[in-house]
């Protein structure tokens, strides 16, 4: 009877988290080929980051008063100066992180921005070092020579690689290692109480708005402002198919959030971390197969060979919090960055916190 109560747990476990891989992977897959659809017909990437931002921020928003209201006890309001001094840097890096990704749809194939964007654990683990958040190690050395090895070898004479676009993914990336070096830096302030991945994401939206501004208004503004799209429409029924699509958009990048956090609250950090890669191969072969992405024996050889590298990453942060007794909350970045650090952070008061956690997500 024990047996086979063991049994029936060892299934339930597995199938929640295929099911929750399955979760994460529709959203994150799917913004990746949403943003690259859109930005085909619709030519300001930036003003559509800066409405997805205004709509993870209502969601946010939303998901803390319901918070608020179940537990009936007050969420984090930071005052001006902790806001201004602290949360700014953060916030206006990871507006220009994700700008520029997604102003990059414009000239990059979806399988040329997957491999570049995956760049970003090199970027990562050097800021790291500097900060003094990683030790130098021989192992982190060459996974910093397999990873830029293999970009070299998948951007190496491809026949649908765009300098410009290039640049953007590449830009994107090197930020993105800034900004989640500030992510883990302010995540350690627990006097902030940012812990809670809602609160994050409410305080950092308005000054990412507002970071990400002045770009939309010199490369954006102008021809937004002429264009039928939006302000100068004729046709009502095109602008609120244009308005629901960009708000589609905000829903599956909250979503995005949110299934990483369910993930890794559900298994571990390592989880997400190995999830992460099977996603960047899934990616390449849809991008292959649907929209016709062409990709040489070289560029899979030099994926292979980055992937390696992140696969290494990962095997080793996973032997290096076996030997101290369990994950380090502040130490180890995984391979796949996007809100990671945040909700490795988030683990540390799942205890006290997960029934919130789950009361946001309507559970």
């Amino acid at each position: 009877m024990g047996r086979w109560a063991l049994d029936v747990a060892f299934v339930w476990k597995a199938v929640l988290t295929l099911g929750l891989v399955l979760l994460y992977y529709c959203f994150s897959i799917g913004i990746t080929f949403y943003n690259k659809w859109l930005t085909k017909s619709f030519h300001f990437p930036l003003f559509m980051t800066m409405l997805h931002l205004a709509v993870i921020f209502l969601f946010s928003a939303l998901s803390r008063a319901l918070v608020q209201c179940s537990s009936h006890r007050a969420r984090v309001v930071l005052s001006w100066a902790d806001y201004l001094r602290r949360v700014a840097p953060t916030a206006l890096a990871t507006a220009l992180d994700v700008g520029l990704s997604n102003w990059s749809f414009l000239y990059v194939t979806v399988s040329l921005y997957t491999m570049t964007k995956s760049s970003a654990v090199l970027f990562i683990l050097i800021f790291s070092l500097i900060f003094r958040l990683e030790e130098l190690r021989a192992a982190l050395v060459l996974v910093v020579l397999l990873i830029a090895g293999g970009l070299f070898m998948f951007t190496y004479k491809s026949t649908q690689f765009n300098v410009e676009g290039f640049a953007l993914v590449l830009g994107a990336s090197f930020i993105g290692g800034i900004r989640w070096t500030l992510t883990q830096m302010l995540l350690q302030k627990a006097e902030l109480g940012l812990q809670n991945p809602i609160d994050t994401m409410f305080h950092l939206q308005p000054l990412m708005f507002l970071g990400l501004f002045p770009l939309f208004a010199v490369f954006e503004g102008l021809h937004l402002s002429t264009s039928e799209k939006i302000f100068r429409f004729q046709d009502t029924g095109l602008l609120l198919r244009v308005l629901g699509s960009l708000f589609l958009g905000g829903i599956l990048a909250f979503g995005l959030g949110f299934s990483e956090f369910l993930l890794v609250s559900r298994t571990s950090s390592l989880t997400l971390s190995i999830a992460g890669i099977f996603k960047e191969v899934c990616t390449l072969l849809l991008a292959a197969h649907l929209l016709g992405d062409q990709i040489s024996l070289l560029n899979w050889l030099g994926f292979a060979l980055c992937l390696s590298g992140i696969s290494l990453h990962v095997a080793l942060k996973a032997l290096h919090s076996r030997g101290d007794g369990g994950p380090k909350p502040l130490k180890g970045l995984g391979s796949s960055p996007d809100l990671e650090l945040l909700l490795r952070n988030s683990q540390q008061e799942e205890g006290d916190n997960e029934e919130e956690y789950f009361v946001a997500q309507g559970q």
